[in-house]
């Protein structure tokens, strides 16, 4: 009998979900606290997405990580041997590496595991928040770009747009994800509050609109590649 699982596994559907409206689970650490969003595989090897919330003075064993790490830090810190990273702090761990992470005051991190596969990727630390907003080609949206590198098809970005702003009719060919850190979304299948992960399937369109303005981390690319049910 297999021990895989699945949480919004089908990569050719279009996801929404409000992590406003789930539990929180224990992880094995006992003091580190998860929404999972996404899961293909192992529970506690497989390709996830998940929201995590450490406790103060929380810590999770050492391990490594294949297939790769990605960490945006929401709120407090999170910290493991390189030091100690704050909200806003973006983290690519590349295949294989290995850290023991910890918090002493308590943090909020959005994380994608094993979904960031080579071994050549460059690992990656932005802190974000003492980066300046960039004006996009599209008036009203600003972007602080915290990843993208030759050969991969991921690129990952912060962007700020304004009140009432759309950049019209997007398309995804290899698909995308959006977490919406501040503010609301709306486009063709929904409305979508702060806190809201959506993905969406290679090819897909829209076209967006942030009705009060919003602040969004945005993947787009990747999705094809992951692990499907």
């Amino acid at each position: 009998m297999s021990n895989n699982e699945s949480i919004n596994g089908d990569m050719s559907k279009f996801v929404s979900v409000d992590t406003n409206s789930m539990k929180w689970q224990e992880s094995p650490s006992g003091t580190v606290w998860r929404k999972r969003l996404h899961l293909v595989g192992p529970s506690e090897a497989g390709q996830v997405t998940s929201l995590v919330m450490y406790e103060a003075n929380a810590d999770f064993h050492a391990h490594a990580h294949p297939g790769g790490e990605e960490i945006l830090v929401l709120g407090g810190t999170f910290s493991d041997e390189r030091g100690d990273f704050t909200a806003g702090t973006y983290l690519l761990n590349p295949e294989g590496y290995e850290h023991t992470p910890f918090s002493k005051e308590g943090g909020l991190i959005f994380v994608k595991l094993r979904q960031y596969p080579g071994q050549d990727r460059s690992q990656i630390i932005v802190e974000s928040q003492d980066k300046d907003w960039i004006e996009s080609t599209v008036p009203g949206i600003s972007i602080k770009m915290l990843y993208s590198e030759h050969n991969y098809p991921e690129e990952v970005s912060l962007q700020k747009w304004g009140k009432g702003i759309s950049p019209g009719k997007l398309t995804y060919p290899d698909g995308a994800e959006i977490l919406i850190l501040k503010g609301n979304l709306q486009d063709e299948f929904g409305s979508y509050s702060e806190m809201t992960w959506l993905r969406y399937p290679a090819g897909a369109l829209h076209t967006p609109v942030s009705p009060e303005g919003c602040e969004l981390y945005i993947k787009r690319g990747g999705v094809s590649s992951l692990d499907r049910t």
